[in-house]
């Protein structure tokens, strides 16, 4: 028999990582698919999407409203994130103490953020709700947006607004017709990272709002606790949530190689 000789390559590297991939995503994906399908009695059955979108079960407007506030949430840290991601761009040899102060809240975990955030608003004697919920989101997805349009907009070619200065263009003009558009991969990218998390969150949700509002992420860990023990349905909303996902991925990747063949034009 020929022997087979291992050889130490640079592909070895990434068998551990595959690996874990195949063991901690694909196959709890497989589970989850498996028992979209599966009844209380082992059987297939569609009666766990047909339970799921109907007008009884409330998990269509749940899903709504998870996709409104994850939109809105996205918006705020646009509007937000974009002003400041341009003036630390502006001032990058300055602002790197800027820039670390909003990494710095990424390497707490998000869930002590969040009680901080409560028990600051209970302090306060805030009333917990959809204003709280909004706030916490934003404040927890803020950074998201903010370091791809850093990214972006100090990889620009300071040439470009220097052309279109030299050409008369006042510093709106500039912003408008020339940094915007060379800065929009940033922008898919932030949008990107803000929003599929955001559409899927639970605890931010729970914790300020003392479990009074439920979003989509809320319903799917009821479904799948002990209280309900209802796989079958929580499977359905995770397998919806998966599409969302692939779907949200699958429009921005195409807007922004759309972008890049403009841009390369």
């Amino acid at each position: 028999m020929r022997k087979v000789k291992f050889r130490f390559s640079r592909k070895a590297f990434a068998y551990p990582y595959m690996i874990f991939l195949l063991l901690f995503v694909v196959v709890p994906l497989v589970i989850v698919l498996i028992n979209a399908f599966l009844g209380d009695d082992g059987k297939l059955t569609f009666d766990n999407f047909i339970e799921f979108f109907s007008d009884a079960s409330g998990g269509l407007t749940v899903l709504g409203n998870s996709l409104i506030i994850g939109l809105v949430t996205t918006l705020i840290c646009l509007v937000i994130g974009y002003p400041v991601a341009y003036f630390l761009a502006k001032y990058h040899a300055s602002s790197k103490i800027f820039v670390l102060l909003f990494i710095l809240p990424m390497w707490v975990n998000f869930l002590i953020r969040t009680l901080s955030t409560k028990a600051i608003f209970m302090a306060l004697d805030i009333k917990l709700g959809m204003g709280t919920i909004m706030f916490g989101m934003v404040y927890n997805y803020l950074p998201y947006m903010i370091l791809p349009l850093h990214t972006t907009l100090v990889s620009i070619d300071h040439s470009y607004i220097e052309a279109a200065e030299d050409l008369g263009a006042d510093r709106f003009t500039v912003l408008w017709k020339t940094v915007l558009p060379l800065s929009l991969s940033g922008i898919v990218s932030g949008v990107t990272m803000t929003f599929i998390p955001a559409i899927s969150t639970f605890a931010i949700s729970e914790i300020l709002s003392s479990s009074k509002i439920f979003l989509f992420g809320d319903s799917i860990n009821m479904y799948f606790s002990k209280a309900t023990n209802s796989l079958g349905v929580g499977s359905v909303m995770s397998f919806v949530m998966l599409i969302i996902v692939i779907i949200a991925n699958v429009l921005m990747s195409l807007t922004e190689k759309k972008e890049e063949v403009k841009s390369a034009l």
